[in-house]
């Protein structure tokens, strides 16, 4: 069997990057880890191409290669899924899909015409689907009714099949689940709140693999919750510092993780010691009670300002996000949000307007209530809200643009970084990789040219260039990363602010129209 494995494009989002992936020659930030996984569960006597629609085309020569074709997604690359499903079929091919959005929203993987549905986690139903081809069955869905599989028996992903040269980092999972129950997030719809992690040597067998295969630089751990299950996540950072410091620390990680971080010393530390450099952490808001009425909260418990502030001094840089539109929230959100950035001094915050996602706790709540408009969900940053909130929509979307706006303002942002970076803790170990000559010599000069020499804010870059050099020269190299990541903001905030403002448009024509019709009805 010759299984082509599609993964479809990603609009352009907050995380796209272009820009800064252009001064180190890369073309993408993270490789379809699900994808490499399903093709490591199918039978390894198959033949596999993969081919990621990030990076290029499917060829006229890999599409008449193909017997079947497999595709995987999240709900923010659905154009695209749909579209090479339509060109799959065009070419004669079977169509095969799965991963969270066909098993988000089958009915409409089903409306576009494929001919298996391969939900939930595919180590349970990617053998349904091996043994219904072998039965010669054309089509099928597969689901495994609510039992989540052991990851402990999950095989090494292949990572052969990946043009690695074109991604930023590596990807590697430990965990599936998450504890808590923010009432917003469909990763405990579809994994559950019992995190359950792989063995370390598991885990070290995948890392060990990319090694091999001559990869060097960054990995990301792309847990929802890396520390959802801390005993377990600690066994493993224990083997994971002996491994690292044995290869000289080949890997840089980041990873995700819930706020109650900051309250184990020892985690921070073992995480330190093997290497992880950022953390994303989903802080949503700074107002209280919106976290407590979305049931966030485990960031609720510690002050918000102190937790984040040790985590940063620990030399783990955070990466935040934010939303807004919850229920109940007061005028003047987006600008909290921007003062809560401000005052911690987080450089990358993603920022977007709430999204009802399909089956999730708040989705049928206001599916109970009448408030859903739209009958799905899209969690970039650049699509109005689903739903119906219970203040003005408009003033939700304004306050929105202008928070963005602000918080990715040349100066504002330099200031900010500069702030940050003068707090942030020095590296705990110095690795022996470091990117080819060439390509970190192309990118400092790249900055210094388009931050130091093309901007206005040019005066503002070598200021404090030079004070980080002076005062806490230990993280001077992630500094001007950080510094060049503005380089995409700067034109991402534009984008965001056209998109919005298109749709609020045609949203409160919309509603002018209808206006009569409910003035009639009433």
């Amino acid at each position: 069997m010759r299984a082509l494995l599609i993964y479809p494009r990603f609009p352009k989002t907050f995380w796209s990057y272009e820009k800064i992936l252009e001064l180190v020659n890369r073309k993408v930030l993270l490789p379809p880890l699900g994808l490499v996984t399903v093709a490591a569960i199918l039978p390894q006597e198959w033949e596999f191409k993969l081919v990621d629609r990030n990076i290029r085309a499917v060829t006229e020569e890999e599409w008449a290669w193909a017997d079947i074709v497999i595709l995987s997604a999240m709900i923010v690359q659905k154009e695209d899924m749909v579209d090479q499903i339509s060109l799959a079929k065009q070419h004669g091919k079977r169509v095969a899909v799965g991963g969270p959005y066909p098993t988000s929203v089958p009915e409409e993987m089903e409306a576009a015409g494929v001919d298996f549905l391969i939900l939930d986690e595919g180590e349970i139903t990617l053998p349904m689907f091996v043994e219904a081809l072998e039965r010669g069955e054309t089509q099928g869905r597969f689901s495994s009714n609510g039992e989540k599989p052991d990851v402990t028996t999950t095989p090494i992903p292949r990572y052969d099949l990946l043009e690695r040269s074109a991604y930023d980092s590596m990807s590697v999972q430990f965990s599936r689940g998450c504890p808590f129950q923010c009432e917003f997030c469909d990763i405990i719809v579809l994994y559950g709140r019992k995190p359950r992690t792989k063995e370390p040597q598991q885990l070290l067998a995948e890392l060990q693999a990319l090694y091999d295969l001559g990869w060097r630089g960054g990995v990301f751990m792309v847990d929802d919750n890396f520390i959802g299950n801390k005993r377990n996540v600690k066994r493993l950072l224990q083997d994971l510092k002996v491994w690292q410091s044995e290869r000289g620390y080949p890997f840089r990680f980041d990873t995700e993780a819930s706020l109650d971080l900051a309250d184990d010393d020892e985690l921070i530390e073992l995480m330190l010691d093997c290497n992880f450099a950022a953390v994303f952490m989903g802080i949503e808001t700074p107002d209280t009670d919106s976290l407590q009425l979305t049931k966030k909260f485990q960031n609720t418990r510690s002050p918000l300002l102190e937790s984040i502030d040790k985590v940063t001094r620990s030399g783990l840089r955070v990466i935040a996000g934010f939303i807004i539109g919850f229920d109940g929230e007061k005028p003047g959100a987006g600008q909290r949000i921007v003062d809560f950035a401000e005052v911690t001094g987080i450089p990358t915050t993603t920022f977007a307007m709430l999204q009802a996602l399909p089956n999730t706790a708040l989705w049928h709540r206001l599916e109970k209530e009448g408030r859903l408009r739209l009958p799905d969900a899209n969690i970039n940053q650049t699509t109005l809200m689903n739903f119906v909130p219970t203040r003005p929509v408009e003033d939700i979307a304004r306050e929105y643009i202008d928070a963005f706006g602000k918080l990715y303002e040349p100066v504002q942002y330099l200031n900010r970084v500069y702030r940050y970076f003068l707090k942030l803790g020095a590296p705990r170990v110095q690795p022996k990789f470091q990117w080819p000559e060439w390509v970190v010599v192309r990118a400092l000069l790249l900055v210094c040219w388009r931050q130091g020499v093309v901007r206005k804010t040019r005066w503002l870059f070598w200021h404090h260039l030079f004070s980080i050099l002076r005062r806490n020269p230990a993280v001077a190299e992630q500094y001007i990363a950080v510094c060049a990541h503005n380089e995409h903001f700067m034109e991402y905030r534009e984008i965001v602010r056209n998109q919005i403002e298109a749709q609020l448009q045609a949203y409160l024509e919309q509603a002018e129209r209808h206006a009569p019709e409910t003035a009639i009805a009433a």
